[in-house]
């Protein structure tokens, strides 16, 4: 991907990498599903939380950005009457990407099987054949979802918890206003 869809993807360098994850409860709510869908997605292996799988009770599962950009477009396929056994198609496909090659893609579905798109010119041969079709932008969805995560608290594999967005920046003004008074 060239630095300038990069930038614009994420700003402000906020990109996640592969040692940062989010729980459960942030996982579902950013990817707009219930708890029984995350939970029951996770046990069927159709999303997997690839930087930390719950070991036993009262574990938490740590799922990455790239988990919860799945998640969100499971959910908007089945939205759109997609059949299980297709997306597991589909998602298989989109696990084998980077991060950044997702931004690029455009999956296109008749409603029973699911095409991937990354050139203008793949569109436009799917769109000929004359059927109707509905795309999912995935990186309108990433989009999406890179705004949402900044409200909610990540937390490393090594256990440090990293701090939401907008907490760090009313933290980093009580660490001024407090280093001002001390000094």
């Amino acid at each position: 991907m060239r630095e300038s869809q990069q930038g614009a993807l994420f700003p402000n360098d906020a990109v996640p990498d592969e040692y940062t994850g989010y729980r459960g409860a942030t996982a579902w709510q950013a990817a707009g599903i219930t708890y029984r869908q995350l939970d029951y997605w996770a046990r069927t292996s159709l999303v997997v939380p690839t930087i930390r799988s719950a070991s036993g009770s009262g574990s938490q599962r740590l799922y990455s950005f790239k988990d919860i950009l799945v998640l969100k477009v499971v959910k908007r396929l089945l939205d759109t009457g997609v059949s299980l056994q297709n997306i597991r198609v589909a998602v298989e496909h989109l696990r084998k990407r980077g991060v950044e090659d997702l931004a690029g893609v455009t999956l296109f579905s008749d409603g029973t099987t699911v095409y991937e798109c990354t050139s203008p010119e793949e569109i436009v041969d799917l769109l000929q054949g004359g059927q109707g079709v509905f795309g999912i932008a995935v990186g309108g969805s990433m989009r999406e979802i890179t705004g949402t995560l900044a409200e909610f608290p990540a937390e490393r594999l090594d256990g440090d918890t990293v701090v939401a967005a907008e907490q760090r920046g009313s933290d980093e003004l009580a660490a001024r206003r407090q280093a001002r008074s001390a000094g």
